[in-house]
């Protein structure tokens, strides 16, 4: 809160205090109000009547909250910051708390409703005082002023808020649903919320900071459910140890133990008979696998199991291989 908005501030209180005794007392700005109303603006420039109800909607609360929050909500998700989406809450929010009770309280009639020329029709169930139209144009567009990031944009926002918010004022004069005095004290009040926002902001850094770490604890819980829910076990394969009896030439034995006795080779001597084993080898049929701690590692002296008991079968008679071998039936 700079030195400049804090004497800006007081004078606008002060001027917003004084409209509110003016009226109270029925001094020279209720005639400036009735003077005005009975000159009726509206019947002055009709060709300009079509326009303006359709400008006025710029003062309206909803339309201008939507469009407005449509913007800080962009400004907003890009920055990765819930700054713009608080201020223009704690804005409004301030609005409707300030102006609300002010306008019930005070009870003002409109032009449209007075009863009698020259009073200040107040305390008669009215809520024209201060113009709601008027405040909230001055604080919903002010916002994006308040908000800009360079000195160039906060210029050409301040412009545009003015220029939106004047224009609004007017028009509800002109249309004769505002005395002079109810726009007077809308723009002191819509002025009044700007400048108080600096103060609030250390409350709205809190809120954020709150707002985000209960945001990170709720996707912190989603993930710790998401990984507490159990995956399908997957498939398993049967695997067999021991070889089938429908399937001969297996051996459970290791890398050096000899397999099934394969049928002969052409050939005779201690030659055909050491190569019985690598024809074995290649020939047998593949075993499934099993699991690394079921195979017995090989060494340069065979398997490390004890031998088993087997029964040698002799090769066959190398007279049967050479008569074989020369297509002489036996």
């Amino acid at each position: 809160m700079s030195r400049t908005r804090v004497w800006l501030f007081g004078l606008t209180l002060a001027a917003y205090v004084a409209i509110v005794v003016g009226v109270l007392t029925t001094s020279k700005l209720v005639t400036l109000d009735w003077q005005v109303m009975l000159w009726r603006p509206y019947k002055q420039w009709p060709q300009i009547h079509a326009f303006l109800d359709y400008f006025v909607v710029l003062g309206q609360r909803g339309p201008t909250a939507v469009m407005v929050l449509a913007w800080l909500g962009w400004r907003a998700w890009r920055h990765r910051t819930l700054h713009p989406l608080l201020v223009l809450g704690t804005s409004l929010l301030l609005l409707n708390i300030t102006v609300g009770a002010v306008k019930y309280g005070l009870g003002r009639l409109g032009p449209h409703y007075a009863t009698e020329v020259g009073s200040a029709e107040m305390f008669a169930g009215g809520d024209i005082f201060p113009s709601g139209h008027t405040a909230n144009a001055v604080v919903t567009w002010g916002v994006l002023a308040y908000l800009a990031t360079t000195p160039r944009a906060r210029r050409l926002g301040s412009v545009v808020s003015a220029f939106l918010a004047l224009g609004v004022g007017a028009t509800t004069v002109y249309l004769g649903t505002h005395w002079v005095s109810d726009v007077l004290l809308g723009w002191a009040a819509g002025l009044l919320i700007l400048l108080a926002l600096p103060w609030f902001e250390p409350a709205m850094a809190r809120a954020e900071e709150f707002i985000t770490a209960g945001w990170e604890r709720l996707r912190e819980r989603r993930r710790s459910r998401a990984a507490l829910v159990p995956l399908p076990a997957p498939a398993l394969v049967a695997q067999r140890d021991t070889p089938q009896e429908d399937e001969p030439g297996r051996e459970t034995a290791g890398a050096g133990s000899l397999g099934t006795a394969a049928p002969a080779v052409v050939g005779s001597g201690p030659a055909n008979v050491a190569a019985q084993p690598v024809a074995n080898a290649a020939h047998a049929p593949s075993r499934p696998p099993t699991g690394r701690g079921e195979r017995t590692p090989p060494s340069p002296a065979g398997s490390r199991r004890p031998p088993v008991d087997r029964q040698f079968r002799p090769p066959p008679p190398l007279v049967h291989q050479q008569v074989r071998g020369r297509g002489i039936a036996g």
